[in-house]
């Protein structure tokens, strides 16, 4: 009887301790083998927990959104506008990034893995993003409602005009968290904290030995240009998670993973000077993807038969067992 005992108040006060240390030794804890990402610890809450009235109420960066669903197919008239343009294009990506596009899948650069070579020329996107959106604490995250049920309780909450522009891009995220898993092929949460981050990428990853890396730009810029690759190396093979930071009124971000890859630290120099390591994840398996999704047509290549590969902002993380 004391020996229950005992168990049940050492686990009250893991669980304790856990809900009352910081973001950053939690994940220490958890992850003791990597640092927290610059894009992550930027933007982790403060100490005084005081209220910022300056604050936006959504943060959408420069991307305005980011491409997370482009293994689906085009589901917008915007989109199978610009996807008809790009097959009826002989130079479909050359087209794509010249038009300087403001939202949907295509502002992502994609090649095939064969292509990521020393010495070849690309037109690049965009690496930034700065969505400067604040993470909560864990424990106010999860008392606020998150779901398309509870949408006129989120935008009181956040003080949201319901025909705003605000509104729609909460719901436009909202409605992306709650779409359904490609069975068998992808795991995928929404984080509403660190703390669901990490604990979503143990589960998944099933490792604490992780590391957990971000595409790097030395010098900004926000136009596309010419980069030219001097350097390719492989960081990992396998399963990796990748967060994405939503559109939303906090640091929100979609975690997924979604099959075997390759993870490659591609370094280039644009021509203006600006150098940038960026990250490349490469799909091995496109068999289940939509065989009218934007990187088959952009790529001309059909699902499953060769690796397709797509870099990642400077404000997506890219976790992998090492």
């Amino acid at each position: 009887m004391k020996l229950q005992a005992l168990t049940i108040f050492l686990l009250a006060f893991v669980a304790s301790t856990y809900a009352t240390i910081s973001p950053e030794v939690y994940w220490k804890v958890k992850l003791p083998n990597t640092q927290i990402p610059t894009v992550i610890k930027d933007f982790l809450p403060q100490s005084d927990l005081k209220q910022d009235n300056t604050k936006e109420k959504v943060y959408y960066g420069v991307s305005s959104y980011i491409a997370i669903g482009w293994q689906h197919a085009a589901n917008t008239a915007y989109e199978r506008h610009i996807l008809k343009k790009a097959q009826e294009k002989e130079n479909p990506i050359k087209q794509v990034t010249e038009e300087k596009l403001d939202d949907g899948p295509l502002r992502q650069y994609f090649t095939l893995e064969k292509d990521l070579e020393k010495g070849n020329v690309i037109n690049f996107p965009l690496l930034l993003n700065k969505n400067k959106a604040p993470f909560l604490p864990r424990q106010v995250a999860e008392s606020i409602p998150f779901s398309m049920e509870k949408f006129p309780e989120i935008l009181n909450h956040f003080s949201i005009d319901s025909k705003s522009k605000d509104a729609q891009a909460i719901e436009k995220t909202i409605k992306l968290c709650e779409e359904p898993e490609v069975k068998h092929k992808e795991m995928k949460t929404c984080a509403t904290s660190l703390e669901s981050m990490v604990d979503f990428g143990l589960s998944v990853l099933g490792t604490n030995n992780i590391l957990a890396i971000t595409s790097e730009v030395e010098g900004e810029t926000e136009n596309l240009q010419r980069y030219t690759i001097e350097q390719v190396q492989q960081i990992a093979d396998g399963d990796n998670m990748v967060c994405h930071k939503l559109v939303y009124a906090y640091a929100l971000h979609y975690c997924h993973v979604g099959g075997n890859t390759k993870t490659f630290m591609v370094s280039m120099v644009g021509d203006n000077g600006t150098k940038v390591k960026a990250l490349s994840v490469c799909h091995q398996d496109t068999s289940f993807w939509n065989p009218n999704s934007f990187p088959f047509a952009l790529l001309k290549v059909k699902p499953g038969t060769t690796p397709i590969c797509h870099f990642v902002q400077d404000d997506q993380i890219v976790f992998v067992p090492i």
